[in-house]
Formats: C-alpha cells, structure tokens, sequence
C-alpha cells in the first residue's frame, strides 16, 4: 500500500513537472515524457513510446492527457490516471490563468510581445525534435511512407479533417498488416 502510494505521489510530480516545463502542447511534452518516464523512472520500455503516442493521438482529448492517463494506468491504476492527469494539467491551468491576467494589463507592451514570439520559436523547435522521435521508431517500407504522404497532402492540399486521415490511415494499416498475415499463413502451409 505505501509502495503504491508512493508511486502516486511520484507519478503526480513527474507530470506536474513535465506540464510545467514544456511549452506548445503534448507533442512538445514527447521528448520529456521520455526522458522522464522511460529514462528515469523506467516505467515503460522505450519500444512502447511509439505505441502509446500512436494511440493517444488516435484518441480525442489532449495527447498530453492522453498519455498521462495510460501511464499512470500502467503504473499505478485509476489512481495514478487521476494524479497523472492532475499533475499534467495543474501547471497549465495556473500558468494560463496568471497569463491572461497579466495580458490584460501588459499585453501592449513590446518586450511581452517579444517574449511570446520567443515561446513561440522554442515550441517549433520541441514539436521538430518530437517529430524526429517518431520517425526514428515509425515502421519502414513503401506503405507507412505512403500513408505518409496521403495524409499529409490531404490536410494540408485538401483541408481534410485530421479525424478522417487518422481513421483511414488506421483503416489501411490494419488492413495491410491483416493481408501480410495471411499471406504468412498462406506461405506456411
């Protein structure tokens, strides 16, 4: 019970942490999710990152909360989901709180207007290093490149909904991972 106690409190101050220094949303919280809950505190394998990611995305909500639910799961049941998501969005809530108070009275200002253009530039440099994790560990081969494209052409060319790309390009990697399976059963026969 203390174990497990403590893996609640442990779990709510890393995620409180990851929520309080990392700028630009869930992809941008990526690379110390990993440091922090793979690297540190081993509590998942490095091989599963791609896989929680994958299907935090896939669900709706935040992928920030997303994640930190399944890892706080994982490690210490509902309740670590309650402290993980606690300790995700708790720094958020305060820091946005505490900003639009401040943007009211100083948002005029050109050193503010600076600083957040500053932010801004740091978050595309987090959400890249993110993007350059997950294509290190995405599967190789014709079709996830493929899917690629097509996904990217038809939300970015085509204004798709991302909901729809998502979907499909679950559909036809099911679907291709289904048809390479039989094909092995085929061949082993």
């Amino acid at each position: 019970m203390k174990s497990r106690l403590k893996d609640i409190f442990v779990l709510f101050i890393t995620f409180f942490k990851i929520g309080a220094f990392t700028f630009g949303g869930g992809y941008a919280m990526i690379p110390m999710i990993e440091r922090e809950i793979i690297e540190n505190r081993k509590y998942i394998d490095k091989k599963d990152v791609l896989d929680i990611t994958a299907v935090s995305a896939s669900m709706p909500g935040a992928i920030a909360i997303n994640i930190a639910t399944f890892i706080g799961y994982r490690v210490a049941g509902y309740a670590g989901s309650v402290a993980s998501i606690l300790g995700c969005v708790l720094p958020s809530f305060c820091i946005i709180y505490s900003i639009s108070s401040l943007l009211r009275q100083f948002g005029n200002i050109e050193v503010v207007k600076f600083a957040f253009a500053g932010v801004r530039v740091a978050v595309v440099v987090l959400i890249s290093k993110a993007l350059l994790s997950l294509w290190k560990k995405s599967p190789r081969g014709i079709l996830p490149y493929i899917i690629m494209g097509a996904a990217f052409v038809c939300v970015a060319v085509f204004g798709v909904s991302a909901i729809y790309v998502i979907i499909a390009g679950a559909g036809v990697g099911l679907a291709a991972s289904l048809i390479a399976a039989r094909g092995k059963e085929g061949g082993a026969q």
